[in-house]
């Protein structure tokens, strides 16, 4: 809950994607937890290889399994655990009511449209 009493619309905590390969585990993202109230953007920011898009990708459930796999962790969305939906019901929620801008904003937003 926030000051307000309000649960945030998404709640991360300790979200862990590893990838399996011959050589290893790589753990990509590693313990990762955050909240984002209502109303409110989130940006993530870091070095190149730091896990972002790793982070996103898992919290939208893009992240391909196998190689990865996704250990530890809650993902809750509007009071849903994203984690424990299946494809169909993942499907039903991106692009209506969860989105990601990916590294690239020009391949995939159109100036002429607003965001939001």
């Amino acid at each position: 809950m926030d000051i307000a009493g309000t649960a945030p619309l998404l709640d991360v905590a300790d979200l862990r994607t590893h990838f399996l390969g011959e050589e290893g585990t790589v753990r990509a993202v590693d313990g990762v937890s955050f909240s984002l109230p209502r109303g409110r953007t989130l940006c993530l920011v870091g070095e190149s290889g730091c896990g972002k898009s790793v982070t996103a990708l898992s919290i939208m459930g893009l992240v391909q399994r196998p190689p990865a796999v996704i250990p530890t962790g809650r993902v809750m969305f509007d009071g849903r655990d994203l984690l424990g939906l299946t494809r169909e019901e993942m499907n039903e929620l991106r692009g209506d009511r969860i989105t990601m801008i990916f590294q690239e904003p020009m391949t995939s937003l159109n100036p002429a449209f607003t965001v939001g």
